[in-house]
């Protein structure tokens, strides 16, 4: 095994520049000589037209040579350099060997070297994207996530970033939001996806609706639970424009990219207020509301029909759950029909005291 083969090799792997790696490369040569001759002083090189590596040692000058490695005789050195004299010293092609444990340690070093250098090219490509919309294809399905191709760069999609309704479905086309930029890989990963916040769904609705991208929308708030529902609060900037309509499109024209891009995961695009009980009434869509009362800033309690209950809570309470983020509050249902009793009671309380005070 040649080293010069084994860089040519790594340089074609990687598809680098060879002029670029003259460095990495003189430093792995290196590595590997210094490993077998640690008491020799050794110089590496590149011919720049060649491309050869070559190896030089610097030799002692010296009346009587002791150490052939390491020495060279006054006679032989002005053969070399005509200003030589005892005690300086002359480099010459160093003509020892290296074998394959030290042209292994070589290919480390140069290995790490050129991960080195991608991984500051990926850095530089893509960390002004952080925050962003990326496109790319699904690449490889692995137990602990997905890899994505983007371009020429592989990012990788947690298990944890992945709704659960995606799909790994290799070669399949997949837009995610770029989370995370490392200036180094860790755990071979440097890109870092993610499909579930809600960072993503305003990327996705800025992408679509061009009235949000434009700012003629302003998207208030979002809250999501990725695989279940996501409700998002708008607002336009424009008295002309209905926010809630311009988002959804004719007959859901607009939104639907945006369904079909988180599996179908239901959407409730809401008109946002600044009246909190008009914000509480619109979050707990479809649900219709009779009455919000508060029992301060962070707690309300919501009257409405009992058949209007179970769509207010929602599979598992995370309709509520969701409304009560996006409001900030505390929302506590209550039936008409518990007001109504509520109202009976008071009242025979009332009569009860007035029958009382009658007697008496």
């Amino acid at each position: 095994m040649k080293l010069t083969d084994v860089i040519n090799e790594l340089v074609e792997e990687r598809g680098l520049d060879r002029s670029v790696l003259d460095e990495i490369i003189k430093e792995g040569l290196l590595s590997a000589y210094k490993k077998k001759y640690p008491e020799l002083i050794l110089e590496a090189d590149v011919d720049k037209i060649t491309g050869d590596l070559t190896v030089k040692v610097k030799k002692e000058v010296v009346s009587a040579v002791e150490h052939e490695d390491s020495q060279i005789s006054l006679k032989k050195a002005r053969f070399v350099d005509k200003k030589a004299e005892i005690g300086s010293g002359v480099w010459l092609p160093f003509e020892g060997l290296i074998g394959r444990v030290e042209v292994l340690r070589a290919r480390q070093v140069i290995a790490q070297k050129i991960r080195h250098i991608e991984a500051a090219a990926v850095y530089n490509e893509f960390k002004n994207k952080e925050g962003e919309i990326v496109y790319g294809t699904i690449h490889k399905c692995e137990r602990n996530g997905m890899v994505i191709k983007i371009d020429d760069a592989l990012a990788f999609l947690p298990k944890t970033g992945a709704s659960p309704l995606d799909k790994c479905a290799v070669g399949f086309p997949l837009r995610t939001l770029l989370k995370e930029v490392l200036p180094e890989p860790r755990n071979d990963n440097q890109l870092i996806l993610d499909r579930t916040s809600e960072l993503f769904l305003q990327q996705l609705f800025k992408l679509e609706i061009p009235e949000i991208f434009e700012k003629l929308i302003e998207i208030r708030r979002i809250v999501r639970i990725a695989g279940y529902k996501s409700k998002i609060a708008v607002a336009s900037n424009d008295r002309n424009i209905d926010p809630v309509g311009t988002c959804v499109g004719v007959g859901g024209s607009r939104i639907r990219p945006i369904l079909e891009e988180i599996g179908g995961e239901k959407i409730d695009v809401i008109p946002w207020s600044d009246s909190p009980e008009e914000l509480i009434k619109n979050s707990l869509k479809p649900a219709k509301i009779s009455r919000v009362e508060f029992v301060d800033k962070k707690v309300a309690r919501v009257w409405l029909d009992e058949d209007q209950r179970s769509f207010a809570i929602g599979k598992g309470g995370q309709n509520i759950a969701l409304a009560s983020r996006l409001t900030g509050i505390d929302i506590q249902l209550v039936q008409e029909g518990q007001r109504q009793e509520a109202k009976s009671l008071e009242s025979n309380i009332f009569k009860d005291t007035d029958d009382e005070l009658e007697e008496q």
